[in-house]
């Protein structure tokens, strides 16, 4: 065989990540909330892109790119038919195996609104004191020079509950300080807002609240240097040690109960963000009487996006060929950016819609009646692959009348019943052992091999590591630890 160069046509295929595409991609798994902004930068990027302000000015209206109706084709059918705008096509295909990489589920309308946005009263507000910015202030007003200096740097080492993380000895090292000096530093921070900051230990937190309510007598002392027999609910060697009757231990108890273990936590967080809706769900009546539910996008966190082809016509009339050039790049991608746009809603829309139809009885009846979901379940239904409808529900939120549920919410895996029945959703299993335990007497605690007695009675296969598991996700103590907390709550 001879070696030598020549030429050969080969034809083959290969997936090519488009701008267009990856925009398309990074569009779908946004939230409304996260889309205003990116809408926000694609504004003061292309100047053919409009909110539609000049409505309220009385100006002309910029034209609106078609959206596209419900029963067209969808952006599948556009890429598989050659399809597009004048510009460029909308090379999106959401059922393509393209959208199978970098999702959620490989690790485990339209969308116009409302052109005005509501005025956002939280942007007035001044942001709130840290607790180091608070501890500082008053440690300025009441100390200064060497102790000021050591009261800085004890404020440095508190955590966000309001507890030093370091030892005196530690400090008095690092600042060549005398320890007694750094010790009475400490005291007069401890007396500092919020009462019981600066504390090393949980019995001393309580100890300053306790002596800044003037409740801290001999009794009360010994009662917090035992704390460990409090939490197992020892309340008759608790009265021995203290030496005071039920009456006087169980007014001891209450006091304690008032204070704040953690006071640090009431300063220094950020500002609340809500959550916003991305979906609302409402019930609805058919002609025939029959129930519906109506599946609709939460319109009012959507920005307004409209195409300015007046704008266009008129720099196109006296502009350069350089500017005409620009004009025609712009309005490619504003086109396509509307196109996408409308394609997002429709998509998540279509997917809440099937959601919605998959969980029908939960919408009715509530989470005991949730039934096992998977993503491929909802892709294998309205014609998509998996990891569209695992971008379409990621950070997403549902309203309806039972509350306000991410999308991820209505997804769980099966447990199976016992007598070949029908599977049951995990949530409703959940939800189950929370209501047998919260009405369990307090002398009678259910173990977690009771519990799966209770659900096999009623037709749950579950295995007790599986119950352990549930009641540790709900933040649920075992049955000694319940046992003892109801006993102590029924003693005060």
């Amino acid at each position: 065989m001879s070696l030598g160069p020549r030429l050969d046509l080969r034809q083959s295929q290969s997936l090519v990540m488009t701008p267009q595409l990856q925009q398309a991609i990074k569009l779908l798994a946004l939230t409304n909330v996260e889309l205003e902004a990116y809408i926000g930068e694609e504004l003061d990027r292309n100047p053919l892109l409009d909110t539609g302000a000049d409505e309220d000015r009385g100006g002309p209206e910029p034209e609106a790119a078609p959206a596209a109706a419900p029963d067209e084709a969808g952006v599948d059918q556009i890429v598989a038919g050659g399809e597009g705008t004048a510009e460029s096509p909308l090379d999106v295909d959401y059922a393509a195996e393209t959208f199978h990489h970098d999702s959620n589920a490989d690790s485990g309308g339209s969308g116009s609104g409302a052109a005005g946005q509501a005025t956002d009263f939280d942007s007035f507000a001044a942001a709130e004191a840290s607790l180091a910015e608070l501890l500082v202030e008053q440690a300025v007003a009441v100390l200064s020079g060497v102790r000021l200096m050591i009261a800085r740097h004890l404020i440095d080492l508190i955590d966000d509950a309001g507890y030093l993380t370091g030892s005196v000895e530690d400090v008095a090292e690092r600042l060549d300080a005398c320890p007694i000096e750094v010790e009475q530093v400490l005291r007069v921070v401890q007396g500092f807002e919020p009462c019981g900051v600066g504390a090393r230990t949980l019995g001393e937190c309580l100890m300053i609240q306790a002596r800044e309510a003037d409740r801290c007598d001999p009794a009360m002392a010994c009662l917090l240097e035992h704390l460990d027999l409090l939490a197992r609910g020892d309340l008759a060697a608790l009265k021995r040690l203290c030496g005071v009757d039920h009456e006087d231990i169980t007014d001891m108890i209450r006091e304690l109960r008032s204070y704040n273990p953690k006071p640090g936590l009431k300063y220094g967080g950020g500002s609340a963000q809500a959550v916003i809706a991305d979906v609302f769900v409402s019930r609805a009546r058919a002609k025939d009487g029959s129930g519906l539910w109506r599946v609709e996008l939460n319109t009012a966190t959507l920005p307004r996006v409209l195409v300015d082809h007046r704008y266009h016509a008129e720099l196109s009339r006296t502009g350069t060929k350089a500017t005409k050039t620009f004009l025609s790049d712009c309005m490619t991608s504003a086109n396509w950016l509307i196109k996408a746009l409308d394609q997002r809603a429709n998509t998540i829309v279509k997917v809440a819609t099937e959601l919605v139809k998959q969980q029908q009885a939960f919408f009715e009846k509530g989470v005991h009646h949730l039934r096992p979901l998977t993503l491929r379940a909802i892709a294998d239904e309205i014609g998509m692959h998996e990891s569209t409808v695992s971008r379409v529900t990621s950070n997403k939120y549902l309203q309806c009348e039972r509350g306000l549920f991410e999308l991820r919410y209505f997804f769980t895996s099966a447990i199976q019943a016992t007598e070949g029945g029908d599977a049951v959703s995990a949530s409703a299993v959940r939800d189950r052992i929370a209501r047998l335990i919260a009405v369990e007497p307090a002398h009678d605690t259910l173990s977690d091999d009771k519990l799966v007695d209770l659900l096999r009675g009623e037709g749950f296969d579950i295995a007790r590591r599986t119950v352990a598991k549930y009641r540790e996700a709900m933040n649920i103590g075992s049955s000694v630890a319940r046992r003892r907390a109801k006993l102590l709550e029924t003693a005060v």
